[in-house]
C-alpha cells in the first residue's frame, strides 16, 4: 500500500525537446503562435456555427464539435509545453500526467467518431439525397454526438484508470513532449499486460468501426458520383467532400504511424507534433477555405464591421 501511493506522487521529467536555449526561444515563439491561430481558428468556427442558424444542420454540428475537440487537444498538450519552454523544470506529476493524457485521449476518441459521423453524413447526402432529412434528422444526430462524448469519455476514463494501477520505480524521464500512454508502459515497473490488452479490447475497436465506416461512405460514394452523367454534378459531389477527404486522410495517416509498434527514443515526436499539434491548426482552414457556406459567412461578418 505504501508503495502504490509514493506512485501516485511521482513526477516526470518531460524530455521531449533540445535543451539549446536560442533554440528554446525560437520553438516558443513557433509553438505560441501555432497555439493562438489554433485555438482562435477552432474556437471562431466553433461561434460561427452557433450564432449562424441556417449553419445548423448536421454536417456544421458534426464540424463545430470537431473544431472543439481540436481546441481540447491543443489546450491539453501545447500550454505544458510552452511552460517547458520557458523553464529549466521541465516536471510534470502523475495526476497532471494522467489528466494531460485523458483530455488527449478524448479528444481524439471523439475526433474519430465525429469524422466517421461526418463520412455517413457525405454520404446519405450524395447517395440517398431524397432521404437525407429523415436519414439524417435532428434527433439521430444528437444521438451520435451524445453516443460520441459517453464513449470517447468511457474510453479516456478505462485507460486512464489503468495507468494508474501502475507503479513507477524506473527512471522518470519520459523521451516526449507529453504524458502518452506507451512511454509511460516503459517506465511502469508493474507489468502493463493488462493494459496492452485495454487497447486491444476498447482502441482497436473503435479504429476498425470509424475507418471502416468512412471507408465505405467513401466507397458508395465514388460508385454514385461515377454514375453521374452530369460533369456539373460529378464536380459538385466532389467538392462537397474534398475538405473532408483530406482532413481524413491526414488524420489517419498520422494516426497509423503514430499507433505502430512503439521504438525506443524521439523517432515518435515528429509523427507526435503534427498528429496532436499540426492537425488542430490545419483543420479549421481546410473546412473554411474550401467551403462557400462558411466564406460567405465570414464576408457578411467583415462588411457589418467594416460599415460599422
Amino acid at each position: 500500500m505504501a508503495k502504490e501511493n509514493h506512485s501516485l506522487t511521482i513526477e516526470f521529467i518531460l524530455m521531449g525537446f533540445t535543451d539549446h536555449p536560442v533554440l528554446k526561444i525560437l520553438l516558443f515563439l513557433v509553438f505560441f503562435a501555432i497555439y493562438l491561430i489554433t485555438i482562435v481558428g477552432n474556437l471562431g468556427l466553433v461561434a460561427l456555427i452557433f450564432i449562424k442558424r441556417h449553419l445548423h444542420t448536421p454536417l456544421y454540428i458534426f464540424l463545430g464539435n470537431l473544431a472543439l475537440m481540436d481546441s481540447c487537444c491543443s489546450c491539453a498538450i501545447t500550454p505544458k509545453l510552452l511552460e517547458n519552454f520557458l523553464s529549466t523544470n521541465r516536471k510534470i506529476s502523475l495526476n497532471e500526467c494522467m489528466v494531460q493524457f485523458y483530455f488527449l485521449c478524448l479528444a481524439e476518441t471523439a475526433d474519430c467518431f465525429l469524422l466517421a459521423a461526418m463520412a455517413y453524413d457525405r454520404y446519405v447526402a450524395i447517395c440517398r439525397p431524397l432521404q437525407y432529412h429523415t436519414m439524417m434528422s435532428k434527433k439521430l444526430c444528437i444521438q451520435m454526438m451524445l453516443g460520441t462524448f459517453i464513449a470517447s469519455n468511457l474510453h479516456s476514463m478505462i485507460h486512464v484508470g489503468f495507468l494508474l494501477r501502475l507503479t513507477f520505480c524506473r527512471s522518470n524521464q519520459i523521451d516526449h513532449f507529453f504524458c502518452d500512454i506507451l512511454p509511460l508502459y516503459r517506465l511502469s515497473c508493474t507489468d502493463p499486460y493488462i493494459n496492452e490488452l485495454m487497447i486491444y479490447i476498447f482502441s482497436m475497436p473503435i479504429q476498425i468501426f470509424t475507418i471502416a465506416t468512412v471507408l465505405l461512405s467513401y466507397i458508395y460514394i465514388l460508385a454514385t458520383v461515377f454514375k453521374m452523367k452530369s460533369k456539373e454534378g460529378r464536380g459538385k459531389a466532389f467538392s462537397t467532400c474534398a475538405s473532408h477527404f483530406v482532413s481524413v486522410l491526414i488524420f489517419y495517416i498520422c494516426l497509423l504511424m503514430y499507433i505502430r509498434p512503439f521504438e525506443e527514443g524521439n523517432k515518435d515526436i515528429p509523427v507526435a507534433i503534427f498528429y496532436t499539434i499540426v492537425i488542430p491548426l490545419l483543420n479549421p482552414f481546410i473546412y473554411s477555405l474550401r467551403n462557400k457556406e462558411v466564406i460567405n459567412v465570414l464576408k457578411k461578418i467583415m462588411r457589418i464591421y467594416i460599415l460599422k
